[in-house]
C-alpha cells in the first residue's frame, strides 16, 4: 500500500484520519506517517491495509488496470 492508496481508500470510506486509527488501534500520528510516505513497521502496514481492505477496499498494483497507470484503489462490495 502505498501513502497515495491510504489516502484514496479513506476518502473512498469517508474516515478521517482519527477513526482510521482507531479501527486500526494506531495513533493518528502513525495514519499522518504513513501518509507523509514514512518508514513504517510492515505489521503496522499490515494492520492499517486489512482495516481498509475489511471496510471494502480492493488495492490496485501498478500496471494491473486498462492501459497501465499508477497504483490505485477500488471500493466494492459495500
Amino acid at each position: 500500500m502505498t501513502p497515495e492508496q491510504c489516502k484514496m481508500a479513506r476518502a473512498a470510506i469517508g474516515l478521517g484520519v482519527r477513526e482510521l486509527a482507531e479501527q486500526a488501534d494506531v495513533s493518528p500520528n502513525t495514519i499522518t506517517r504513513l501518509e507523509r510516505g514514512e518508514s513504517m513497521q510492515r505489521r503496522t502496514v499490515e494492520t492499517i491495509r486489512a482495516v481498509l481492505e475489511a471496510a471494502g477496499i480492493v488495492f490496485i498494483p501498478a500496471g494491473d488496470y486498462q492501459g497501465g497507470g499508477g497504483p490505485g484503489v477500488r471500493l466494492c462490495g459495500r
